[in-house]
């Protein structure tokens, strides 16, 4: 770090940043002066001090509020990723102080909680007790966004195509299958093609969700269109449905064991090269994570298939 680096950290103080990402937040210096139980007065002189230590304007002031420069868009970014990390700094130090060795931040999709990840977390958890999880469900766009950012230490959903710059690694395996009513045509085949299906009425999942990007982009190259007459957020709300007749849908095979007995229900195995799915565990950079984080993920992994490698996206 340069003499001037160092004299600019010295500078800035944590009070006036986070006065500024409040302004940023709310568009207005009142508003934020509210918030955070401040004069206005008040905080307009820190924003002031601010763009002074800094030698650039950081807002657009007017009537009805403030916009940002392209210089405090710049320092939001930064500021936000500073604040975060303070949070998590007082977070984890406080885990120790109540005896707590180490913290791990999980977020996965719904197929890796609701198939594999009770048992793998709770074997995990007999061998380290003293650790601290939390997980979070998310759809796979944004358990990538929020390891992406900080977020999360640790994320586990099926590969997508944002997800560059982190690594990866194979977690698990799991196949789709068409759940219908037992009294439907597709009850007794064997295996079934998704274009088979698009005829029927489908009750789906969230619009962001692996499943459901997964049958837009097959309808989509079958050159048709998907019957969506209901979207649900979880797998045990489609299966309600569709025992009631309100269409078929597509579940990952373990969780369909899981949940059949949602009502009279039948699995039939998608029979599609996309409906074998690999689950990974993702990080921004795996030998940076904390030791307890390292841990959670080589226990995650002692399952993946042999040949299965790290791999980095780019």
């Amino acid at each position: 770090m340069s003499a001037a680096d160092r004299s600019l950290a010295r500078r800035l103080d944590l009070t006036s940043l986070q006065l500024f990402v409040a302004v940023c937040e709310t568009g207005s210096i009142g508003r934020a002066a509210e918030r955070e139980g401040i004069a206005a007065s008040a905080v307009s002189k820190r924003l002031s001090d601010l763009e002074g230590v800094l030698e650039t304007p950081l807002l657009y002031r007017h009537a009805r509020g403030v916009d940002l420069t392209p210089a405090g868009e710049t320092l939001l970014h930064h500021a936000r990723a500073m604040l975060f990390g303070l949070d998590k700094m007082q977070g984890e130090l406080s885990e120790y102080a109540q005896g707590v060795r180490g913290h791990v931040r999980v977020h996965a999709n719904i197929s890796a909680i609701v198939q594999f990840l009770p048992e793998d977390l709770a074997s995990f958890l007999a061998r380290h007790g003293q650790v601290k999880l939390d997980l979070e469900e998310r759809v796979s766009t944004e358990v990538i966004r929020a390891v992406q950012e900080g977020e999360a230490d640790v994320g586990i959903c099926h590969p997508q195509l944002n997800a560059r710059g982190l690594q990866a690694r194979a977690y698990r395996q799991d196949r789709l299958v068409l759940v219908v009513p037992a009294s439907h045509r597709f009850a007794g085949r064997e295996g079934i093609r998704f274009a088979e299906t698009l005829d029927e009425d489908h009750v789906g999942l969230h619009g962001t969700s692996a499943i459901y990007l997964a049958m837009r982009r097959a309808s989509a190259e079958a050159g048709q269109s998907i019957r969506l007459r209901f979207r649900v957020t979880g797998l045990d709300a489609m299966c309600r449905m569709v025992h009631n007749g309100l269409g078929v849908g597509l579940a990952p095979d373990r969780a369909f064991e899981l949940l059949r007995h949602m009502g009279d229900l039948r699995a039939v195995p998608l029979l599609d090269d996309w409906a074998v799915r690999e689950l990974q565990v993702l990080a921004r950079d795996f030998a940076a994570l904390p030791v307890t984080a390292r841990l959670l993920v080589d226990h995650l992994c002692a399952a993946a298939p042999p040949a299965a490698a790290e791999t980095p996206r780019r």
